[in-house]
């Protein structure tokens, strides 16, 4: 019994603390909250999507099943890595949707048509940089509570706090 509590404590720890340790805290959204982003940055069968800080995967189950993409999630989580890979493998969605445990700032992004992110404000200023260089004109950017700095998104849903911008990004001065 002592060895169930310290593997659960140890688990519940890895998924809080490997997160924050990097600066993105495990902060799930409502399912339709994530439908709205996706209908948004208009989501389409074929395309690709990464989800970068990708948590338990739902982004990927959602985008697979229900738009018809191809999707890659990020997440530096371990736990949430297995978490998110067995939920994809559950859902049957195996196929359409694959899950990388590591540094979301390493990651080969050139391919996406569309990249999902919920992340915190300090997290959007760095990734800005990497978005503009990585990402081909046309591929859109969805980010959910939080906008990009010097950037104007294209769509805000306002009621939901979802930012949209297309690449390149128009510059705010």
């Amino acid at each position: 019994m002592i060895g169930l509590g310290l593997l659960f404590l140890l688990v519940s720890g890895l998924w809080l603390f490997v997160p924050a340790l990097y600066g993105v805290p495990w902060i799930p959204t409502r399912e339709s909250r994530i439908r709205r982003a996706l209908q948004l940055a208009r989501l389409q069968a074929g395309e690709s999507l990464y989800d970068l800080g990708a948590g338990d995967g739902r982004v990927l189950i959602m985008a697979a099943k229900e738009f018809g993409a191809g999707t890659m999630g990020v997440e530096i989580g371990p736990v949430q890595c297995a978490v998110g890979w067995l939920r994809i493998w559950l859902s049957g969605s195996r196929h359409q949707a694959r899950m990388r445990c590591g540094n979301f700032y390493h990651a080969d992004i050139a391919d996406a048509d569309v990249v999902f992110v919920y992340l915190t404000s300090s997290q959007t200023s760095r990734l800005q940089e990497k978005l503009a260089r990585e990402l081909r004109p046309s591929a859109r950017v969805v980010s959910i509570a939080v906008d990009f700095p010097n950037w104007q998104p294209s769509k805000v849903d306002r009621e939901l706090l979802i930012f949209l911008y297309e690449m390149p990004p128009v510059l705010v001065e």
